[in-house]
């Protein structure tokens, strides 16, 4: 039997066509799709236009599995930016689904986890063995457009997924330059409160950066035009992260501070989730940022502010950190959470 994956964004739709692998229990692709969400009126024409044209070769699929980005209610789904409704309960009806199940775009991932091969992982630290600590317990963050966390307990083959916000926890400075970054955001944002989506998403490397560059040492800094054209272009801001990197990887000094300043709030973070969820199964870095920044992660400033917390220090080399690779593990946990449902049903 067949499945459909499906990575749901306000900016793309990912879908594939799936079935079980006959070595192991890892979900096989079999054909995959990538549509541009703006250019259709609602998923149901993108889903339609799947089916009835890529996929007239091959079975149809028995389940679906819809890792949606935003929250779900109910088996349903809103997507803000694309004024899009969409209904499992209708989209299982229409396309005669024995099953179809929508879930958050992060929370997802945790069901991917224990059928990742060795090409889509590497790992950090594999954690010191500590004596009668949960292995089932495993917690995933990523920085991407925004910022996620899940959590999860994974027994042989049954998954609980514990959804989390953990990413709009408050940002906590910890010098006076991130004092400083802080309270220039505030201003910037005209908000009262700053979160660590803030900071340590995609667009909060670009925001560390336009700060940096608000110093009068920072004047004459070729990113000074781009900085004046983003103000009046979203499309713009986007490209900016990864200008950030290149200058950073020609030796740019400034860049290289405004990447290590992120880098460090990332990894502040990461140690706190630890500590908070004692995840001895592993702590995974995921999202759009992970594979581009794997060097990063495995430096001494890395893993110097995992590591900087105070007398708890050692609990957090009793957990394994692992990085995902794979950029398209989004849809293969959806294909997995399928081929799940397709073998309860």
């Amino acid at each position: 039997m067949n499945f459909l994956a499906c990575d749901l964004g306000g900016t793309k739709v990912l879908l594939g066509i799936y079935k079980k692998n006959i070595n192991d229990d890892s979900p096989e692709l079999i054909l995959k799709k990538k549509y541009i969400s703006s250019e259709w009126e609602s998923f149901e024409l993108i889903l339609e236009d799947f089916l009835k044209n890529e996929c007239r070769n091959f079975n149809h699929p028995s389940s679906a599995c819809l890792a949606v980005a935003g929250p779900i209610s109910d088996n349903n789904a809103k997507i803000i930016n694309l004024s899009w409704n969409i209904s499992g309960k209708a989209l299982k009806n229409k396309f005669n689904f024995k099953s179809c199940e929508l879930i958050n775009d992060f929370a997802v991932q945790i069901y991917g986890i224990p059928f990742l091969k060795k090409n889509q992982y590497s790992t950090i630290q594999n954690g010191a063995t500590s004596q009668g600590s949960n292995k089932d317990l495993h917690a995933i963050v990523g920085a991407g457009t925004g910022l996620g966390i899940a959590r999860g307990i994974i027994s042989g083959s049954e998954v609980k997924v514990l959804a989390s916000e953990g990413g709009h926890i408050e940002y906590s400075p910890k010098s006076k330059l991130e004092w400083d970054l802080k309270i220039w955001l505030k201003n910037s944002l005209n908000t009262e409160r700053i979160s660590c989506e803030r900071i340590v998403s995609g667009p909060g490397l670009s925001r560390i950066a336009e700060w940096r560059l608000s110093k009068s040492d920072a004047k004459n800094h070729p990113l000074q035009k781009h900085i004046k054209e983003i103000k009046v272009s979203d499309a713009l801001r986007k490209e900016l992260p990864e200008k950030i990197c290149t200058l950073s990887n020609e030796g740019d000094q400034l860049m290289i501070e405004v990447e290590r300043i992120w880098l460090g709030a990332y990894a502040s973070l990461l140690g706190d989730v630890a500590l908070q969820e004692l995840p001895f199964g592993g702590l995974w870095i995921s999202g759009g940022t992970a594979p581009k920044h794997f060097k990063n992660f495995k430096s001494n400033l890395f893993m110097k502010q995992f590591f900087d917390k105070g007398r708890l220090k050692d609990i957090l080399k009793t957990i394994p950190l692992k990085v995902i690779l794979d950029e398209e593990f989004g849809l293969f946990s959806a294909a997995c959470r399928a081929k799940m449902i397709l073998k309860t049903n």
